[in-house]
């Protein structure tokens, strides 16, 4: 198949979340599995050296583009995504990109992104390059497949183009005023919403999931979630009206960068047969911290973005208590809102001996987190899919989660009958939830057999993208026939 893949940010050129490495990587396995795949994405500035190596695209040069009264110019540069063969292109439009960060508050957002929707379409013209598959990826595509329909419907090239919106957070959505309407074009505008049509704001994510062949989202509990009024952010009435549901497809993980077998930045190696390592890289850990409590007193990691949806606002009581309490020490690497930010500083210093907050992100310390920790902390109000839980179990750090969207469908809960079980999930999202699934978690830690056989038992789980990729490709081979 011939996939169009486009993307606001593709790892690890631009990222600020979960869709980069979605971007990033599935593209590589759809290639793997014989498929002709060509991935989009604007040339920020931010991205600078990365792009040296590209070259210029002469049949997309100085492109010229009229959005309402707006005029643009842009060009395509062809580069690879890392270690392999796929085509990436970059977009390049100083005028919409030259910014200082990838997202903007600015008047002049959504017309940043119809620049590159725009572009993915002329330059498929420019190319000859007829997509089987347009695979349109958050708010910033969402008006691709009603492009397709309207403002392209006339070019035979697209005339076997089938279109797929893949959510990768719900709450994002892309809400412009009304008169940014004009700016899309009059030939889209009969097949916006009805809302947005008698004048009201557009919404591009609801206009992607109206008008696209298929909607996806990251995991198969959040496809759920995300059709109720709860887990909708206002959409799921679109959800439900299309009658075909939202397929949910977990994402998955690339462990040839998270593998304890092979992880670059681990001095000591492990595996499921031979945990020596492990334990040797905690006691590195905890020297290179200098926390003093013994190695064999439990360790909790947490490594994420600071904001209300990871759930944290539940470790405000929970966790000073549990620290005065228990035998356990607790490292945390993150940064983001600044009442989180304040709250483990805080934590640090009450708990010097025994507490670390790293403020910020660093490689190699969110890796020696994920292999040194006993357990992982992920207490989520809403997850879509989650990536560092499937880390985690690769790892042997038994996840501590909250039952909600990937959370919920890539760890299962320790059934000290059966011995089956991956982790301590949690259901209620409150204070009394998290304390019993922390507790529970450091009761457990003191029963070796049992505690060993849940590490084996992570460990051996599968999330690589490798199967991952199968399911989409099943799902754009449904949407062909």
């Amino acid at each position: 198949m011939r996939i169009c893949f486009v993307a606001s940010e593709v790892a690890p050129f631009a990222k600020t979340g979960g869709l980069a490495d979605v971007a990033g990587v599935l593209p590589k396995h759809l290639h793997a599995l014989g498929h002709d795949v060509r991935v989009f994405m604007p040339l920020y500035s931010s991205i600078g050296s990365a792009a040296a190596n590209a070259n210029k695209v002469d049949a997309v040069q100085g492109v010229p583009l009229h959005l309402g009264p707006h005029f643009y110019r842009f060009s395509i540069i062809e580069s690879r995504l890392p270690d392999s063969s796929v085509p990436l292109y970059f977009v390049h439009c100083p005028e919409a990109y030259d910014r200082p960060s990838i997202y903007t508050q600015g008047p002049d957002e959504h017309l940043r992104f119809l620049v590159l929707q725009r572009a993915v379409l002329e330059t498929c013209q420019r190319l000859a390059f007829a997509p089987d598959i347009v695979h349109c990826n958050d708010w910033h595509t969402g008006l691709i497949p009603v492009m397709l329909k309207s403002l392209y419907a006339w070019d035979r090239l697209f005339s076997g183009a089938r279109s797929v919106m893949s959510i990768h957070n719900i709450g994002y959505q892309g809400v412009f005023p009304p008169h940014t309407v004009f700016d899309v074009g009059g030939e889209v505008r009969h097949l916006l919403s009805p809302f947005t049509v008698a004048g009201g704001s557009i919404n591009w994510l609801r206009e992607g999931v109206r008008n696209a062949h298929r909607v996806t989202t990251v995991s198969p509990t959040y496809a759920q979630e995300i059709c109720t009024p709860l887990g909708g952010h206002g959409l799921d009435a679109d959800l439900l009206a299309r009658g075909d549901g939202v397929v949910g497809i977990l994402n998955g993980v690339d462990y040839r960068e998270w593998n304890p077998a092979t992880d670059r930045y681990l001095k000591h190696h492990f595996s499921p047969e031979d945990l020596s390592g492990k334990a040797a890289t905690k006691r590195g850990l905890l020297d290179w911290l200098n926390l003093t409590a013994a190695d064999t007193a439990p360790l909790i990691g947490l490594v994420s973005r600071l904001t209300v949806q990871k759930g944290f606002d539940l470790l405000f009581d929970t966790l000073p208590e549990i620290l005065a309490t228990r035998d356990v020490s607790f490292v945390a690497l993150g940064s983001g809102e600044p009442h989180y930010e304040s709250f483990f500083t805080a934590l640090q210093r009450r708990f010097r001996d025994r507490v670390v907050f790293h403020r910020g992100y660093h490689d190699e310390l969110s890796h020696l987190i994920e292999a040194a920790s006993d357990m992982f902390l992920m207490p989520s109000m809403y997850e879509p899919c989650g990536l560092n839980q499937m880390y985690s179990l690769k790892y042997g750090t038994i996840p501590i989660v909250r039952r909600t969207g990937g959370l919920a469908d890539s760890v299962q809960m320790w059934d000290p009958t059966t011995r089956q079980g991956t982790g301590i999930v949690f259901n209620d999202f409150d204070i009394h939830g998290m304390r019993w699934a922390i507790h529970t978690a450091l009761d457990l830690y003191k029963d070796h057999d049992a505690w060993t056989q849940m590490i084996r038992n992570a460990m051996a789980q599968d999330f690589s993208w490798e199967k991952q990729a199968r399911q989409y490709v099943g799902m754009y081979e449904a949407l062909r026939a």
